[in-house]
Formats: C-alpha cells, structure tokens, sequence
C-alpha cells in the first residue's frame, strides 16, 4: 500500500505505529518481545493501552476475567455491545504483533469513530483478554473463557510457583469470586484482527485473509514399547528398537497428513514431542511417547486422520516388533466456523477500502472460538514478513496493519447497522 493510499484510509496509520512501538518497548531487555501475562511488565503494557483507551474517551474497566475492557456508549441502550479486540500478551522471546496489532487496531477504530464524530446504536467496546497464550499456570485463553462462562473451575487451583491461577487473574484486577458465574448476554458481535503467522497472504499479495474458520485442534498420545538391549552386542537383526519404529511413524504421519493437505480445507499435522526411555547412547531404545498435534478446518479430515493413526500403529508394531497402545485422545477440540454473515461483511469491509483479499482458515488458535461459542464472530489475518510468528523475527509493516485496522471500522459501522438486538 503507498502513502497516498495510507492517507486515504478512515483510521490513522502513524498513530497505530506509535502504539505498537511503545509497546514493544516494554519488553525483558535480553528476550524481546517478551511481556507474558501475569508479569510486571505485562502490568506496564496494559496501563499503558488503559491510558491510550481514556485518551480516546472510552470507559475503562477490567471484568471478572481479568480482561481490559474500554467501552463507548451507543446511542440505544439494550441494543447489544459490538466487541473488537485481541490479547497483548506475549510468547518468549516473539511477540511484537502477535495480538498487539489487534489489540492496537480495535482501539484505532474507537478513535476513528470519535475523530469522524460518528455514534453507534451499539455499545462498542475495545478488549485486551487476558492471557490468549500459553500462561505460567499452563493454559491459554484465560480471559475469552473468562468472561464467556467456560473456564473450568478446576484451573483456578492451577499453580505457578507460591500462587494460582485466581490469585494470579486477582493481582491483575479480575474477581475469580464471581468469575464463574460471569456471562455476556449482551454480545451482539465479535471482530479480532490478527497477524496470519504464516506465509499465504505476502506471498499472493493479498493485503487481508478472512478467516473461514480457526482449525480444531486434536491432539493423540501415542506408545510405543520395545525391548532394551546392549547397543553393541544386540544383532540388528535381533532388536525390537522402540524409537526406529516411532521413527517410521513419525515419517507415516507426515506422509498422511500431507495428502489430506491436498484436500479442501486447512489440514496439518505435527509430531514435536518425543519422550525416550532410557535415553541412553549405549542402549537400544526400549519405549518411546509421541504427541501428534493435529489441526484441521473440516472436521471430517481430522475424524479420517484419527482412523488412519489406529491403523498404521498396528502395521507398524507388526512390521518392528514392538507393541502400540491404542493411542490416546489427549485433547480433541472441533473446528470452530466464522459466522457468515461476519465474513460477508468483512468482505465488503475489504471492497469500501480497496483491500485485496481472501478467505482463508486459520491453523492457529483464538480468542475468538471462545467468543463463538456466545456470539457470532469473525477473524481478519494481516500478513507478516516471511510467515514468521512466535519469534523474535517476527514482523508486520504498518500500512498492513493499518489497511485491516480500516477493514475493522467500515465493518463495525456495517455491524452497527445489521446486527439484529441481543437485549
């Protein structure tokens, strides 16, 4: 996108860098872009978002949850709240857009409306949910489960060190004592801009992905049992060798997974933990666990994965020698659809701005399958340089997030106006 261009646009494309900027300047100086939740410095990064929030005249609050919310009254109360936001906390070592340029982007949008004098009917209000990734206490998405009634209870008790998990959602201004029991009846739509953490939108020149929908994610354990033997006396030919057949499994998954790729629809699947006992140089393998990681846009591929997994560990028990356990469903979570009528007017949002733009799933998990399960909601991707996320390399120009930042306003300002009354 050009500058002339950039001037076009209905949000301010320098006032989003200078967001963005401050932002990752809050980092652990030897890990940027490190500020996880829960941190003092994840702390500094929302009082500074806060701030910028009251600047543009939005009501702050942090809910139950522990989720940053600024809010900006409609014109009709009971209408219903029109919700746009994302996460500012990071991965280690990776996170400089990674939910900040939505997070940064929703608040754009507030200010927009406000600089262009333009009401809503709708309350409008601009979320920084708390915790979207992996947190110290070993579980994601804290804030959207939070303030949707679907944490478990279980993980308040959660530890991390000498607290847990609702002392931890407390010292950041949430209540766990009503956290449970809160629910948002009033959610009349959901947006999330994002970066794509992958390759497709930069190398098609698309400046906006529209997410169909966020791949499920599935996720089997699987055994592998053998024979412990001497490493120099044992005849090859002799050995039941548990990480040679793991091996052979690994590189059977990948074949698999590759074909169902080929299919309609998002597919992956990744082997990245491997356990080995003894792990020993002088000693032949007797017992190895894989984790499958397995993530599909239709739900029908991953049943099919799931059926062939059974299989190939029996052919290739028999084919080494070892023993397979069934393999276990650790965690089997099914794909979650962006509401059409979102995605259509995402898709108009995209041909008011002049963005160039595709639908597209999304092989990463958001805050906004929580959100989908009380309310419609929908994703746009902005690309990132080289398809990197979850790393200190990753990056995003400006003029990319600003182009989705302007996606986002036409699309409120279509919602305000179709979206049917939740009260």
């Amino acid at each position: 996108m050009s500058k002339t261009d950039r001037r076009n646009l209905p949000v301010n494309a320098d006032r989003i860098a200078e967001d963005i900027d401050a932002l990752a300047k809050i980092t652990e100086p030897d890990h940027p872009w490190t500020r996880r939740a829960f941190s003092p410095l994840f702390l500094e990064g929302r009082a500074y978002i806060e701030a910028r929030m009251k600047a543009a005249g939005l009501e702050t609050r942090i809910d139950a949850g522990g989720n940053l919310i600024g809010r900006r009254a409609g014109l009709k109360p009971g209408l219903g709240t029109i919700l746009v936001g994302s996460h500012s906390d990071t991965v280690p070592d990776g996170g400089r857009f990674d939910g900040i340029a939505g997070t940064i982007s929703a608040l754009e949008v507030a200010r927009a409306l406000k600089d262009q004098n333009i009401e809503l009917d709708h309350d409008l209000e601009i979320v920084d949910f708390l915790a979207e990734e992996v947190s110290i206490f070993g579980v994601s998405c804290i804030g959207s489960r939070g303030m949707t009634g679907q944490l478990p209870e279980a993980w308040l008790s959660r530890t991390s060190g000498d607290r847990n998990l609702a002392q931890g959602i407390a010292e950041v201004g949430g209540d766990p004592s009503i956290l449970l029991q809160q629910k948002r009846p009033d959610l009349a739509g959901f947006l999330e801009l994002h970066i794509e953490q992958g390759p497709i939108l930069e190398a098609e020149h698309k400046d906006v992905g529209i997410v169909t929908a966020i791949a499920g994610i599935t996720r089997i354990e699987i055994t592998v049992e053998g024979r412990a033997d001497h490493a120099g006396t044992t005849p090859m030919g002799r050995r039941a060798d548990a990480l040679v057949a793991a091996a052979q499994l690994v590189l059977d998954i990948r074949n698999a997974a590759t074909e169902l790729a080929k299919t309609p629809g998002h597919f992956a699947a990744t082997v990245g933990e491997f356990r080995i006992e003894p792990n020993a140089a002088n000693v032949v393998p007797s017992k190895v666990v894989l984790l499958i990681d397995g993530r599909a846009e239709i739900r029908s591929d991953m049943e099919s994965f799931i059926a062939w997994v059974d299989e190939a560990v029996q052919k290739v028990a028999t084919a080494y020698g070892v023993t397979i356990k069934p393999p276990v469903r650790v965690s089997d979570n099914f794909p979650t659809p962006g509401n059409a009528g979102l995605l259509e007017t995402l898709e108009r949002a995209c041909d008011r701005v002049g963005a160039q733009h595709r639908r597209m799933a999304s092989g990463a998990g958001h805050d906004t399958a929580w959100i989908a399960k009380v309310a419609p909601a929908a994703m746009i991707f902005v690309p990132c340089k080289d398809g990197r996320s979850h790393s200190a390399d990753e990056w995003a120009e400006n003029d990319d997030i600003a182009m989705g930042a302007a996606v986002l306003f036409e699309a409120v300002r279509e919602m305000d106006k179709t979206l049917q009354t939740k009260a």
